[in-house]
């Protein structure tokens, strides 16, 4: 396989929030790893306040590393200076949850557009702004979009409008962060599809993250399972839904509906709240609600390790509770 296109090396950021005198110290994300590959779509699901959109705003640099490591092809990004990086920003896009709040409310969706060209490709607005009419012809609305502002919209609409503006400089990878759940499904299913399909014509590389593991299922070909702040399974996603092996992610899977009566899992229920991340438990981040939990687990930090073929799971007991 080819080198990847982005490498994440123990990834930690750490916020400081209080006073002077009594700071604390959220680990929103905690020794993060993963890579991606061009045309690969890696799927990053967990609950909320995990640190999966935390760890999209690393990517792109919108959020400072606090340590670790970001390589996007074999160059460190996390190390780069604002001219340099500049010049990577083209490569790396994002489609955000809320389109209407990443829209230019007084700028017509042609110019919202148009710009990244303008700006990077030191093109004119004229040439600028007809191939943003092109892009919006691809994401499956009119050349006549173009002239009208994003209130006069509706959300799915807009949604397609962000996409075609993240395509506009032909980046390599998008970061898509919740970039379905405030749609209505049926909406979901055409905004999945559309990113499904431009992945095949250019073999751009999505990193999306969602708490809807259906719809992650659907359009990713890896998955990343996140619990307060640390990636606890990592596998393909036939792999991860069929077998999972962390009993985090054996949990979240029972919750998820079955078409059919017959094939649905038994709810695996658990208990307590998901711990403070300014006040992370000892050992396993996931013993305080595990039904497996043993003493070990609440000493000692379970590894990322591999259990089978390509997949990863972080649990010292996987076998044990495999066969319960």
């Amino acid at each position: 396989m080819s080198a990847p296109l982005l490498q994440v090396e123990g990834a930690k950021k750490v916020f400081k929030t209080g006073s002077r005198l009594n700071k604390t110290y959220i680990h929103a994300v905690n020794g993060v790893s993963f890579t991606v590959h061009a045309g690969e779509t890696l799927g990053i699901v967990g609950e909320s306040g995990c640190g999966k959109s935390t760890v999209g705003r690393l990517i792109l640099r919108l959020t400072e590393l606090t340590e670790g490591e970001i390589r996007y092809e074999g160059m460190s990004l996390s190390k780069m200076k604002p001219k340099e990086l500049r010049k990577f920003r083209r490569q790396l896009q994002c489609v955000f949850q809320d389109p209407y709040a990443s829209l230019n409310p007084r700028m017509s969706v042609g110019k919202a557009i148009a710009e990244p060209m303008v700006v990077h490709d030191k093109i004119s607005w004229k040439e600028a702004l007809k191939k943003a009419e092109e892009l919006l012809v691809t994401v499956g609305l009119g050349r006549e979009a173009a002239a009208l502002y994003p209130h006069e919209f509706s959300g799915g609409q807009r949604q397609r409008i962000a996409i075609a503006r993240a395509l506009a400089l032909n980046p390599k990878l998008i970061v898509a962060d919740e970039a379905v759940s405030a749609l209505d499904v049926s909406i979901q299913a055409q905004i999945v599809n559309l990113l499904s399909d431009l992945q095949h014509r250019t073999n751009v590389s999505y990193l999306f993250i969602s708490h809807n593991l259906s719809i992650v299922r659907h359009i990713s070909d890896r998955v990343a399972v996140m619990y307060l702040g640390r990636i606890v399974e990592l596998a393909d996603k036939d792999s991860l839904y069929d077998t999972p092996q962390h009993p985090y992610t054996q949990a979240l899977l029972s919750s998820v509906p079955e078409p059919e009566v017959d094939s649905a899992r038994e709810r695996i229920l658990l208990t307590g709240e998901v711990p403070n991340a300014a006040h992370p438990p000892s050992g396993c981040a996931f013993h305080p609600r595990c039904p497996y939990v043993q003493d070990r687990c609440r000493a000692e930090e379970p590894v990322l390790k591999e259990v089978g073929k390509g997949h990863y799971a972080s649990c010292h007991f996987i076998e044990n509770h495999l066969s319960n």
